[in-house]
Order: C-alpha cells, then sequence, then structure tokens
C-alpha cells in the first residue's frame, strides 16, 4: 500500500469540538497514511454574500486569500475526512461560510476524491440530521466513494484513550474505515 495524505477537519470552530475528536479520531486509523490537521479557526474570512464577492472581486480581482488556501490543501490529499457538527440540525457557520467561498473559486469542490463523513453529537441522534444533509449535498458534487457514519452519545460511546468504546459501534465504524482505506 501506498503512503496516502489525509486531510482531516472537524467542520466546527469550537476550540473544544467532539467533532474535531472524533475526525482526528477516524483520520489516525488510516494505515500507512499522512494526516494533515485542518483547524476551520485558521480560514475566518467575511461572511459570504454576492454582494461582499462582488466588493472583494472589485477590489482584488480574486477570492479571499484563505479561501485558495483551504482549497489547496483538499488537492493535495488523496482522500478527506469531515466529521460534521450539527448546529439547529444543519452545518455550523464556520463550515458553511468556508463551503461558500471554495465552491466559487471553480465547481470542483472536492476534487473528486474518496471522503469519510462522520457526525457525532453528545445526543442519541449523533448528529444524523447534519450528517444527511452533507451525505446527499456532498454525493450530488463528487462521484468518488462517500463512507459515512454516525456516532451517537460522543461522551458516552468515545475514550480519546481508548476510542470508540461501544463494540457494536466500534465494529461498524471499522467497517467504515477499511471501505474508506479501500478506496484511497
Amino acid at each position: 500500500m501506498n503512503h496516502k495524505k489525509i486531510v482531516a477537519f472537524g467542520a466546527s470552530s469550537s476550540i473544544h469540538s467532539i467533532n474535531k475528536k472524533f475526525a482526528t479520531y477516524a483520520a489516525n486509523q488510516i494505515n500507512e497514511a499522512s494526516v494533515n490537521l485542518i483547524d476551520l479557526n485558521d480560514y475566518e474570512m467575511p461572511l459570504f454574500s454576492v454582494d461582499k464577492e462582488k466588493v472583494i472581486l472589485d477590489k482584488d480581482g480574486k477570492y479571499p486569500a484563505l479561501a485558495y488556501q483551504f482549497k489547496e490543501q483538499l488537492k493535495e490529499s488523496d482522500g478527506i475526512v469531515i466529521s460534521f457538527a450539527e448546529h439547529n440540525g444543519a452545518y455550523s457557520t464556520a463550515f458553511k461560510n468556508i463551503f461558500d467561498w471554495i465552491s466559487r473559486i471553480e465547481k470542483d469542490i472536492w476534487y473528486n476524491k474518496p471522503m469519510l463523513l462522520l457526525a457525532t453529537s453528545p445526543g442519541a441522534r449523533g448528529g444524523s440530521s447534519v450528517l444527511d444533509i452533507a451525505v446527499s449535498k456532498i454525493k450530488y458534487m463528487n462521484s468518488n466513494t462517500i463512507i459515512h457514519f454516525s456516532l451517537p452519545s460522543f461522551n458516552d460511546n468515545f475514550s480519546e484513550t481508548e476510542g470508540i468504546k461501544d463494540a457494536t459501534l466500534n465494529k461498524g465504524f471499522q467497517e467504515k474505515i477499511t471501505a474508506f482505506q479501500s478506496s484511497l
């Protein structure tokens, strides 16, 4: 197996994000891979709107530099791992804003890379609403392999030292990791 480059992030701006922890854990389960962990706080840009886009393009002739830098991280990877935080049943504002900016640079947002889409939350649904939205949207934009997994009740089912504690959930998760790894 060739050494693969994985870019991973929690789709949250919280410094204590359980989705950052989960994305980090998942990416580090990929054998023979180097992991590039992205922090969305490093990519804060003006809140996207077509009016701001016009002002920025008229002034600078290009999109915010951070949008290009974020896209470059995706482009340089062999696979992408995202764990989505659920804010009122949808994406976090931090992720949505970056997503909006990078989608304007070029239509190919994900560079047709294999993706492992995750979500977790303290609740029993494990962020399943946002994960459903993400899978539906990203499958439309990326024809490569899209693997997804939701971890319910993060605080009960996950330990930073043990990983996923529930045997049934861990078995399902490991099957997803194997499938993602095979797609790289």
